[in-house]
């Protein structure tokens, strides 16, 4: 695991002495939120041990790039819904059903983007449900921008206080931690649309 570390620190020194590198880990960021289902944290948590003065810039460019995409995704879920909406209807369960799940993610929406802000689903579901439901934009930002953040900002913080240590505790801890917290959001979840 050294040796890979000090590999990737030596490709990210390279790349850091491009004027090219902040941009690119924006693009890296922009793509990961709508496309690739790789998570970020395979780029940042070893970029911000080889360059630990620039941990919280990097973590603000990938957070950046992360809204910059949500508000791609809120807007095709919008367009999808006024396109297509009488086709997707039916697999709500109809108009009705429909219209009941729009009224509980408007009550509830912002916890629920939040969660998915800071757990390792992938956050095109929250970007396209709220588009879709004609989720208030700003408090759709406004949960992106906290969870996103908590999930950039936290990680800058865990390579602050860990160190060489943060790679090794993000492998170990980032999938059952992630599946406890989308477990515990699922049961959160259920339990609002059955109430």
């Amino acid at each position: 695991m050294l040796r890979s570390l000090t590999s990737a620190r030596r490709w990210l020194s390279h790349l850091s002495a491009s004027r090219h590198a902040l941009w690119l880990l924006g693009l890296a960021s922009v793509l990961e939120t709508l496309l690739v289902p790789i998570p970020i944290e395979v780029i940042l948590i070893p970029w911000m041990l080889a360059e630990p003065q620039r941990r919280w810039r990097l973590a603000g460019v990938a957070l950046a790039g992360n809204l910059f995409s949500a508000l791609i995704g809120y807007g095709l879920g919008s367009l999808a819904m006024s396109q297509w909406g009488d086709a997707l209807l039916p697999l709500f369960g109809g108009e009705a059903a429909y219209q009941a799940f729009q009224a509980r993610f408007l009550d509830n929406g912002f916890m629920a983007i939040l969660a998915v802000g800071v757990i390792p689903i992938p956050f095109q579901t929250a970007m396209l449900v709220a588009g879709a439901s004609h989720y208030p934009l700003p408090l759709f930002l406004l949960a992106a921008l906290i969870g996103r953040g908590l999930r950039y900002f936290g990680l800058a913080l865990l390579v602050a206080l860990a160190g060489e240590a943060a790679l090794g505790l993000w492998k170990r801890h980032a999938r059952p931690l992630g599946a406890g917290l989308t477990v515990m959001a699922g049961f959160w979840l259920a339990w609002e649309l059955v109430s």
